[in-house]
């Protein structure tokens, strides 16, 4: 049986983008800045550190019906809390395997790493990433969330 993608229903998915204080949340800022288009439907959440975001916050968020994640980062020479972009790092692999065994698709998260001057690849990121969810269809989690009014 072929998995509803939602297409037909006009579906958009909500991406979270958890995005360090540092590098990821500024090159956010110059895309807006510069004017480079990216998808509406991102929501952007600051943090002080990527290395800081807890699994349990990605798993809260997409059983809470978020359609995916993404944590976006300082390069790993470039944090500014020295080792946090390589302890999210690290975890990145730790929540894929999380969400295979919650039945969700690992495709649902990524970690990127994006400087504060890499407005175009944060824009670039972002839009490739909520075509990809485009193409997975609605959480599992979605219709029992209040996520669907965003």
């Amino acid at each position: 049986m072929k998995k509803d993608n939602g297409e037909a229903q006009g579906y958009q998915p909500v991406l979270i983008a958890l995005c360090c204080t540092w590098c990821a949340y500024p090159a956010a800022d110059l895309a807006g800045t510069v004017k480079l288009s990216y998808p509406i439907n991102v929501r952007i959440i600051r943090v002080m550190c990527s290395g800081m975001v807890h699994p349990n916050v990605v798993m809260d968020a997409l059983t809470k019906g978020a359609d995916g994640i993404i944590i976006c980062g300082c390069h790993l020479t470039d944090c500014h809390y020295q080792t946090g972009a390589e302890i999210a790092e690290r975890r990145a692999g730790a929540i894929k395997l999380m969400l295979e065994d919650m039945g969700l698709e690992p495709e649902r998260f990524d970690f990127e790493h994006i400087s504060a001057s890499e407005a175009r690849k944060f824009a670039r990121v972002m839009t490739e990433k909520v075509a990809r969810l485009k193409e997975l269809g609605p959480s599992i989690y979605k219709d029992q969330s209040d996520f669907k009014k965003c």
